[in-house]
């Protein structure tokens, strides 16, 4: 298109102005050419894969986006390799989340490139500690409080915000203001890719109640290996007990209390992610006569991957 357009003002001109003229012309075209040619796509990098989904809901093509921590590998001990740091370098915008491996790694990024704003999507979100296990009793109600409180004043938040649809439409909006700072151009495209992508959380949210709305009270108990899923639980009134925590498993005696434990509370199902062993999981699903299900917290397709994990837990919640 831009030589076509080239040629017929050579053409144009050639026949009705004179040679210095017509060079004057065309070297102003020649240097405002480029401004009439869509700008390239953004240079973004975020920390994790779900955000990635998030970011290309609001960007759409205008961003081109990295990921930090690579599939399959934990947020908590990641450490960026040399080929993304050089990226880094001529980027536009990075958006953090507040995952562990940022508290050792944003402030050398920034350091490192004083002119790439930070996005802090986290911002605006009161995160909740992550939960311990506690096995020494029969996790009464009572108990479960006592330990929540255990954990404030130990101040270990809980990084997975993302789990969480309304906690996902407060980072949608930190994304959008992110994204019309750096290019200020398309704002308005971005606000109402937003719009759109906040009425799809809403869906997402309707959609995970109702797959959870039946399970009864006394039975909204599930087991997971790491405490990833505490935003979930407490945006659809479940409970979470974890089997690890701050990346410690339990030793031999507190392994049979836990599969006493879930044995008590009829547990049927453990739940994993590939990014940690589940060795532990495994043994202690085999005590209770439970399986083990494999779910993924970092998956990309972020709607897709909280309704199969709905489902999931629905299904091993069922009393039938």
């Amino acid at each position: 298109m831009y030589s076509s357009t080239y040629f017929m003002l050579r053409t144009f001109f050639s026949n009705s102005c004179s040679c210095s003229l017509q060079k004057i012309i065309l070297s102003l075209f020649l240097v405002a050419a480029p401004a009439v040619v869509s700008a390239a796509p953004l240079s973004v990098s975020v920390s994790i894969l779900p955000q990635k989904y998030f970011v290309e809901q609001i960007a759409g093509n205008r961003a081109e986006v990295m990921v930090m921590v690579r599939p399959g590998a934990s947020p908590a001990t990641y450490e960026p390799r040399p080929r993304q740091m050089r990226r880094l370098e001529s980027g536009d915008l990075y958006f953090a989340i507040g995952a562990p491996f940022e508290r050792t790694w944003l402030p050398k990024i920034a350091a490192l490139n004083p002119n790439l704003p930070i996005v802090h999507t986290e911002d605006g979100i009161q995160r909740i500690p992550m939960e311990e296990h506690d096995h020494d009793d029969h996790h009464t109600h009572k108990a479960h409080k006592e330990t929540q409180a255990h954990a404030r004043e130990l101040e270990i938040p809980d990084p997975h915000i993302w789990l969480a649809p309304k906690l996902v439409a407060v980072q949608a909006k930190n994304i959008l203001r992110g994204l019309q700072q750096v290019d200020p151009g398309h704002a308005d495209e971005y606000k109402r890719n937003c719009d759109r992508f906040l009425s799809s959380i809403a869906d997402t949210d309707r959609k995970i109640s109702d797959i959870l709305a039946a399970i009864p009270e006394h039975e909204r108990t599930f087991m997971v290996f790491h405490p990833s899923w505490g935003y979930f639980a407490r945006a659809y009134d479940l409970r979470q007990i974890p089997i690890e925590s701050e990346g410690k498993e339990p030793g031999p005696r507190q392994l049979a209390k836990i599969i006493d434990q879930g044995k008590e509370l009829n547990i049927r199902a453990v739940f994993v992610q590939k990014q940690f062993s589940s060795k532990s999981a495994e043994l202690i699903a085999r005590g209770m006569g439970a399986r083990v299900v494999a779910l993924d917290p970092l998956a990309e397709n972020w709607e897709e991957n909280l309704i199969k994990a709905a489902k999931a837990i629905a299904t091993a919640l069922k009393n039938d």
